[in-house]
């Protein structure tokens, strides 16, 4: 890169695309968090209250996610994502502002000064638009499928983090046909449906007689994945006391059947997945450290829907031609009118949920275009309006969830979501605000009732104390 260049943009012979991008420096000098600095080298990186943000800030007046930086071959954007209490540059309200070495904006109360550093850091981009059955054209997603393409084919472990319906078990599904052990098994175990008992006998199996039930020697996931892949879904919902039988599974590449002395050696790739913020889960003593950083050997953040509105178009003519063909054969299109609306719609469901309304949209359409009357723009609830519902029942949640065509995890966590709203909502008002005594009166440490809050972005103002 040359002295005046701060970010470059190379096409490369096989069709990828690089990024290359000087490394920055975030430094809070005014504020709550005065003196924290971070240095990034990432494309994207997102800014707020909330713990699943890149820079974590304890400033109350910053919103959840209230910034973000975006780094493309015209320099590095700031982009206010719709904050209560915006963000000024110089004094000034902006939605967005190319940042310069040195300059300073302020979100909430606090201030922070963006710096470029002499390193240089690189980001690849793949010349496709889909990686096994995963799709997508914007920068976000080629930027995936690159780093897939490069680690599928080693035995790394790979940790998927993302919300509901964006696709986790498309990526261990992709990373497994794309390596040497495609031929072999793909396991998938969902660790968030297994009793609680009965997930060590599910992972590395047990002898005849080794508990009440066990009538029979059974294989474990890992032994039927055995030079194949297994998938542990939902790994966030393991149980504290099983994770160090699976760390020692993991760092021995060896298994001891629940019930037998004999141990067994492994022989398979391992990729997880989960929906928690497995850092805070370590945090909160919830999660495993050493088990964290064993999985975490290569991360794989998907973006949720809403942050890729240029895929939209794209996965919508996908399921549209399998959506007619299991129609019989019908050939129901898109107006331009209904596609501007879908993109504009903010997928909570993320690509499970567009898949499942093109495929209703298709089955219930009267003509030869979908149409949008089809999409249930309510499907989850505003803080506000969870507030103000007090008719909604676990029995009401559950009919809706069913005309969705929701999975059962999916729609649990729903009603999970808007129980832990009201309920933190409802005690918080009882309690006149003050989380402490919220906190001893649910049982919970004060940190995690502070974690709960911001999860759910619930304040003094929408509790009205």
């Amino acid at each position: 890169m040359g002295s005046g260049d701060i970010t470059r943009t190379v096409f490369l012979d096989s069709g990828e695309q690089r990024l290359e991008l000087q490394k920055y420096q975030l430094k809070v000098v005014q504020g709550p968090d005065m003196g924290v600095s971070k240095v990034f080298e990432t494309r994207r990186l997102q800014i707020g209250s909330s713990p699943d943000n890149d820079m974590i800030l304890e400033d109350p007046a910053v919103s959840r996610f209230h910034v973000e930086i975006e780094v493309s071959g015209a320099g590095y954007l700031l982009k206010d994502l719709g904050s209560k209490n915006g963000t000024t540059v110089s004094g000034l309200r902006v939605k967005e502002v190319f940042l310069e070495s040195g300059l300073s904006f302020k979100i909430g109360k606090t201030v922070i000064q963006f710096d470029l550093l002499e390193d240089v850091a690189e980001v690849r981009f793949s010349g496709k638009d889909r990686f096994g059955n995963m799709l997508g054209k914007s920068l976000a997603m080629r930027e995936i499928f690159s780093l897939l393409e490069r680690v599928a084919s080693t035995d790394y472990t790979v940790l998927v983090e993302g919300e509901s319906g964006t696709g986790k078990e498309l990526v261990a599904e992709a990373v497994h046909q794309h390596s040497p052990r495609a031929k072999g098994p793909f396991i998938v175990v969902d660790c968030s449906a297994i009793p609680r008992d009965l997930i060590e006998s599910e992972l590395f199996g047990h002898l005849k007689g080794a508990f009440t039930g066990a009538t029979t020697t059974r294989k474990g996931a890992f032994e039927a994945a055995r030079g194949g892949t297994l998938f542990l879904d939902e790994l966030g919902e393991l149980p504290l006391d099983l994770q160090p039988k699976l760390l020692r599974a993991l760092e021995n590449k060896e298994i001891k059947p629940v019930g037998g002395n004999a141990t067994i050696k492994t022989d398979v790739r391992i990729v997880a997945a989960t929906n928690r913020n497995l850092i805070h889960e370590v945090r909160e003593g919830n999660f495993r450290e050493d088990l964290y950083y064993r999985f975490a050997v290569i991360k794989v953040a998907l973006p949720p829907l809403r942050d890729r509105t240029e895929d939209v178009g794209l996965l919508v003519e996908h399921f549209l031609k399998i959506a007619n063909r299991q129609a019989g054969g019908r050939d129901v299109d898109i107006s331009y009118k209904t596609m501007e609306k879908l993109k504009k719609h903010a997928w909570p469901g993320n690509v499970r949920e567009l898949k499942n309304f093109i495929e209703r949209a298709v089955l219930l359409a009267a003509g030869d275009s979908i149409e949008t009357k089809f999409l249930n723009t309510g499907q989850l609830k505003k803080p506000e309006e969870a507030l103000k519902s007090t008719e909604a029942s676990a029995a009401a949640l559950a009919e809706s969830a069913i005309d969705e065509d929701l999975p059962f995890k999916e729609a649990k966590n729903r009603i999970i979501e808007e129980f832990e709203h009201s309920y933190w909502a409802s005690l918080l008002e009882r309690t006149g605000g003050n989380v402490s005594k919220a906190a001893r009166i649910a049982g919970v440490h004060r940190k995690s009732v502070e974690y709960i809050l911001k999860k759910l972005d619930l304040t003094r103002e929408d509790i009205g104390v």
